[in-house]
């Protein structure tokens, strides 16, 4: 969307009032204040008097540019700050709360170095039942109301953000990226490779510990350099290692969606290994969603058929976080208690020990 195309034509040299919002001919930035008032800063630092609460944004739908002293702003409008003596938006303002979800644009804003070390978690299972409103989770659909080409992986950054963004607030500005690989969208139409889309690294979990220094360490069977409290049990978003998340005790829950090899790289270029590239919660037995293991489950294996047990057909080992063995299916489903491993009977992304959950990169650290 052209951002200048979509602003009213502020008149320069003079002060407006628009729905509450003041504009004047110096440099300004609208400020919401969450107390029912708003402040207009001048270039000095100034508070200027106070308005009714309101602010200047941009609808990507709608075309009302300003919301009003009591109403709430479409869920797609976004703040802009506006410099008044030029009349034009301040792009990178309006983008700053805004994560770059493409997997092509990999560049975090300008201030996300400033926040603190955060740039790693498996979602947790609440979180995914929280955001899919569904006991059951999201299944292997993960587009969370994206649509067109590519909204698997748009959908499943999105989640990451969204859940970045609750646990450390201010923390969605990082560029996240869900750990998935996708037969499609990459170079000349072909795969994405997660290993391709979490930048260089380092990264750090939620409480400021070290998950893995560059790529080569992340690309080992269990991350390297790794701290020792979570190299072989990956913490959620809290910075909880998962296998027991709530302190209730430990829970068969380390399958996680990659659709990666143990490279980082596209597992098979077979949506069955992907759900579609993460746009399908059919439960059909002839899927074979692959899943990493965020802690090692030693024994057992993948569905009958499938990649996993003592290594599988090119020797992974079941320890493997990125690509362990094949789920059963990609229906929506929840298995939290030991069972074996992934039973045909039960075609879900849970059902050999698990609820669906993705791995969260960010390229900021």
């Amino acid at each position: 969307m052209n951002v200048l195309g979509r602003l009213r034509v502020l008149s320069l040299g003079s002060l407006l009032s628009i729905g509450g919002v003041a504009c004047s001919s110096d440099p300004a930035e609208v400020v919401k204040d969450d107390s029912s008032a708003s402040a207009v800063k001048d270039a000095g630092g100034k508070d200027g008097a106070a308005k009714t609460d309101a602010k200047v944004v941009v609808d990507d739908d709608d075309g009302d540019d300003v919301e009003d002293a009591t109403g709430e702003a479409d869920d797609d409008d976004r703040p802009v700050a506006v410099d008044a003596g030029s009349g034009k938006a301040d792009a990178g303002k309006a983008d700053a709360g805004k994560a770059d979800t493409d997997a092509g644009k990999q560049v975090p804003p300008a201030d996300a170095g400033t926040l603190e070390r955060f740039s790693f978690f498996v979602t947790s299972v609440d979180a995914m039942r929280r955001l899919s409103k569904n006991q059951q989770g999201f299944g292997g659909d993960l587009r969370f109301g994206e649509t067109g080409d590519g909204a698997g992986l748009r959908g499943a950054d999105k989640i990451c953000t969204t859940i970045a963004e609750e646990s450390m607030p201010g923390s969605g500005v990082k560029v996240w990226h869900a750990f998935l690989s996708v037969t499609k969208g990459g170079t000349d139409g072909g795969p994405i490779h997660a290993i391709d889309r979490i930048g260089e690294g380092p990264w750090y979990d939620r409480r400021g510990r070290l998950v893995s220094t560059n790529r080569t360490d992340i690309l080992m069977v269990r991350p390297g350099s790794a701290d020792a409290t979570i190299k072989n049990d990956l913490p959620n978003e809290d910075g909880v290692p998962n296998h027991d998340p709530d302190g209730t005790g430990q829970v068969d829950n380390h399958d996680i969606l990659t659709g990666t090899n143990d490279k980082g790289q596209l597992y098979k270029n077979d949506v069955k290994v992907t759900c579609n590239d993460w746009t399908k919660s059919l439960g059909e037995s002839s899927d074979a969603p692959r899943v990493g293991h965020s802690w090692p489950r030693m024994g057992g294996g993948g569905r009958p058929g499938g990649g996993g047990g003592g290594g599988g057909p090119s020797g992974i080992s079941t320890e493997n976080w990125m690509s362990a063995l094949d789920e059963a299916g990609c229906g929506a489903g929840i298995s939290l208690i030991e069972m074996g491993p992934p039973m045909e009977s039960m075609p879900t992304v849970g059902s050999g020990g698990g609820y669906g959950g993705i791995y969260c990169f960010a390229l900021t650290p």
